[in-house]
């Protein structure tokens, strides 16, 4: 295994879960910890996107892999968004509704990640 790839590994590991703990910190109501619960999160953001450098020395290519990237970032976001909608207390059949669609609009957003990677791969020139 090269080094690169570990590091990679590495900083996806801690990067998603220090995301992820942030996130928690911000949903659980609880936990009153809204404010560090956004800061943690944008840390672990921030440890996911050192490995933008890494990723694009080992696959040079002209944006092709950073695209995809953002573009699932946002389906991921919007289906957590979406999930939040429909997780409250007392929800309504308001917020249950708008929640599916936009989980689902997340959804569709992360499934054709996948074609717009392979059509950036195909058209590299």
């Amino acid at each position: 295994m090269k080094k690169d790839t570990l590091i990679q590994i590495i900083l996806g590991t801690i990067g998603g879960l220090v995301a992820s703990i942030g996130m928690c910190m911000c949903l659980i109501p609880e936990w009153n910890l809204f404010v560090p619960g956004v800061v943690v999160s944008i840390i672990g953001v921030i440890i996911l996107l050192c490995m933008i450098p890494i990723y694009r020395k080992e696959h040079p290519s002209k944006g092709g892999a950073i695209v995809p990237f953002f573009i699932g970032i946002v389906g991921a976001l919007l289906m957590g968004f979406g999930m939040s909608k429909i997780m409250i207390d007392n929800v309504t059949q308001s917020n249950m509704i708008i929640g599916i669609i936009i989980g689902v609009i997340g959804l569709l957003i992360c499934v054709l990640n996948y074609p717009v990677n392979a059509y950036l791969k195909n058209n590299k020139n």
